[in-house]
This record gives structure tokens, sequence and C-alpha cells, in this order.
């Protein structure tokens, strides 16, 4: 169970709606991160986190959860949003494999 720092529980969630996975806490989304979906990948292209839960790991938590989503549903990923390209690169024994070739990922006007 992941936890807030006042130790309130963070739920994890992928809205495929939406096309994000979210971290909220007591039904209210603190955390995203929004992401495209092709056939075999996942495009990360945003995180956000509510200012009010910053610095608490929030983030990082979030983003690990949806990494190893997209690694139980089989998919390589491409970290465009800045701060999943920040995380895959402080661990990359854990996510380095999930990243996609150059040749992999789609062009640069997918949207």
């Amino acid at each position: 169970m992941t936890t807030t720092a006042d130790g309130r529980t963070i739920d994890l969630r992928r809205d495929e709606n939406l096309r994000r996975y979210t971290a909220t806490v007591e039904g209210e989304v603190i955390g995203e991160a929004e992401f495209l979906l092709t056939t075999d990948l996942v495009i990360f292209t945003h995180t956000l986190i509510d200012p009010a839960f910053e610095g608490q790991g929030v983030g990082s938590t979030l983003v690990r959860w949806a990494l190893e989503d997209a690694r139980a549903r089989g998919y390589q990923i491409v970290p465009s949003c800045p701060f999943v390209r920040a995380y895959v690169e402080r661990h990359p024994d854990e996510y380095a494999d999930l990243v996609a070739s150059q040749s992999a990922a789609p062009p640069p006007t997918l949207s």
C-alpha cells in the first residue's frame, strides 16, 4: 500500500478513456501520467502532480506503477515526458529494457 506523507492511501489506476494513469487520494486525482497508445507502445507524454503533493514521492510512485503496468501488458515505452524519462534514467536496471528503440518510436507528427 502506498501512502502520502500524512498517511492517506494513494489509489493507482489506469484510465483507458482519458489515456492516463492516475493517483487519487480520497477520490480526488492528485497526479496523472498521460499517454498515447499504439499496438505495442505506451508513449508517455506528460506527468502532472498536484502542487500540494509535490515532494512526497507521488510522481515516482505513479510512474513506477505505470511502467510496471506497461511491462505486464507486454508494451515497450517511449518516455517523451521529461519526468518519465528522468525516472527511467535513474532506474536503468529496472526499466531500461522497456524503452523502445528509435526505429520503434512513432513519427513525430503522432497526436
